[in-house]
Formats: structure tokens, C-alpha cells, sequence
């Protein structure tokens, strides 16, 4: 096919050959299959940040940093010089948690280069060498259900040990390859020990897997692992091999009314903000 604007750049400067078709435009990205000399991969063309909504954007990037005081001022005061680097600090995001989360071992894939806006990585594929499908997409059994889901939970601990939170994580960012699920869409990632509110999108996180995976194995609904990991990682105790049960007690004390409230608040906004993404895939 015909190479996108942002994509005939690569092609001119030799790290990419051809574009073999668009896979994907959502909210955040375009994405399309690419050849690079023997290899079929994707590049991940971002998209404008004006469709994000600014309560995402804060919350999201929390303790996001970068060297040059003249760009921190920017973007503290909203400038569109600021503004164009928000959007190349967002788009960066992702392109570090690859190469952190894949240094680490977690299910992510592979990163190769980073040019112009456009991320180019490994292109994931299903048993027949097609593009693999979202979880969203694939029925389960429960038995498959449950494994996924415990492989799922490995990988989360193995992102929080690497200090990384997905924060939007669910069945419309994993994809089901040969070998298993795989972990995508990653600039919305945070810091886990720098962000307040990584311990909520972790929460989040684990809670949307498990309302995936409970609609045919309805015994993970009343699971509680998301509590269980944060407060191994809070005690230094947390490491790959940690072996969850899935149960979690509450310690007891006077109950903190006005964390509760904002804890609410929090879990409205974000709900509201989900309702907007799941319209726009």
C-alpha cells in the first residue's frame, strides 16, 4: 500500500522497506504491518494528544521528568512549546517502559526503534502467523480463562518489580499470541514509587483482569490480588517468584473517611473516563 506521510520518513531513511497494510486506528495510535528487510513488523504512528482528557494526563504523568529546566518550565505553564513537549514526553513513555519492561522479562513486544512520533517493534502474531487478537476478541473456556489470568498476574508483578504500573490495563491491551498473552499500549505507564496514584491504577489494573477472566471462571471475581501485590511491593517483599494466594486482609485501625471519599471520586472520574475510551476503540 500507498506509505502514510509519517511512515515514508522511515522508508527514506532505510528503517523500514514497505507498509504492507493498516492494523489498527484507535484513540491514541495508528498502527500498521511493516516490512524491515526479512522481517515483518509494526510501526505505531501516535496520534495528537488534544482527544485526552486533561484529568488522564495529570494523573498519568505525575512525577514525569526530563533534564532541561527550560522544558520543565514549559510545560509547567502549558506553552505549545510546553504542550509539544508534553505530547513527545507522553509519546516516549511507552518507548521506555518497552525497553525497561522487556529488559525485565516481562510479556511485552519487542522495541527496535524509536523516529519522528512512530514506534517500531515486533510485530505479535497467533499460531497461524497472523496478527494476534485482543483478549477481547477470543472466547475462553474456564480453564483457559484461569490460566491466562494467573500468567497475566505473574507478568503484573514482574512489571511492579521492574517500578512500572500499566495503568490502563484490560482485555483491549493484552494480545493472545502463540505462546500466551502479551502486554501492548504502554504511554500511560507510571511510576510505580514516583506516582500517587499508582497503587489506585495497579488496584485497577488487576481488578479489570479479573472481571474479564471471572465472566466464565466466576471464582476469580472474589479474588483480592491487586491488594495482596501492592502490599507485598510496599514491604520490600514483593519479587517475580512471589507466590500469591489471591486472599488479603485489611489491617484494622480507625478508618481514614476522607481517603475513602477521594478514593470514590477517584473511582467515578476514572470510570467515567473508561466509558469514553471503550467508545472510541
Amino acid at each position: 500500500m500507498k506509505a502514510p506521510p509519517r511512515l515514508q520518513a522511515l522508508i527514506d531513511e532505510g528503517l523500514i522497506d514497505s507498509v504492507v497494510r493498516q492494523l489498527m486506528s484507535g484513540k491514541e495510535a495508528m498502527v500498521y504491518v511493516v516490512r524491515c528487510g526479512d522481517e515483518t513488523r509494526c510501526a505505531k504512528i501516535y496520534k495528537e494528544a488534544t482527544q485526552r482528557s486533561f484529568r488522564q494526563a495529570v494523573d498519568y504523568t505525575e512525577n514525569r521528568k526530563v533534564k532541561n529546566t527550560r522544558l520543565q518550565r514549559a510545560m509547567a505553564k502549558g506553552t505549545k512549546f510546553g504542550r509539544q513537549a508534553t505530547e513527545a514526553a507522553w509519546q516516549s513513555a511507552e518507548v521506555d517502559a518497552l525497553y525497561r519492561l522487556a529488559a525485565a522479562g516481562v510479556r511485552v513486544p519487542v522495541p527496535h526503534n524509536f523516529c519522528d512520533g512512530v514506534l517500531l517493534m515486533e510485530l505479535v502474531t497467533d499460531a497461524q502467523g497472523d496478527a494476534a487478537p485482543r483478549l477481547n476478541d477470543v472466547v475462553f473456556t474456564p480453564e483457559d480463562a484461569r490460566l491466562h489470568h494467573a500468567t497475566l498476574l505473574v507478568e503484573v508483578v514482574r512489571m511492579l518489580c521492574a517500578g512500572v504500573v500499566h495503568g490502563d490495563l484490560s482485555e483491549f491491551n493484552v494480545l493472545l499470541a502463540t505462546d500466551g498473552p502479551v502486554i501492548i499500549d504502554l504511554p500511560q505507564a507510571v511510576d510505580a514509587a514516583g506516582n500517587n496514584h499508582a497503587r489506585r491504577m495497579l488496584l485497577r489494573d488487576v481488578a479489570n483482569l479479573a472481571d474479564f477472566f471471572g465472566q466464565v471462571a466466576p471464582e476469580l471475581l472474589s479474588t483480592r490480588y491487586g491488594e495482596e501485590i501492592w502490599n507485598l511491593y510496599e514491604r520490600g517483599e514483593l519479587h517475580a517468584g512471589s507466590a500469591l494466594t489471591g486472599s488479603f486482609a485489611r489491617p484494622s485501625g480507625p478508618v481514614d473517611v476522607r481517603g475513602v471519599l477521594r478514593e470514590v471520586d477517584d473511582a467515578r472520574a476514572e470510570e467515567a473516563a473508561r466509558l469514553v475510551r471503550m467508545a472510541t476503540r
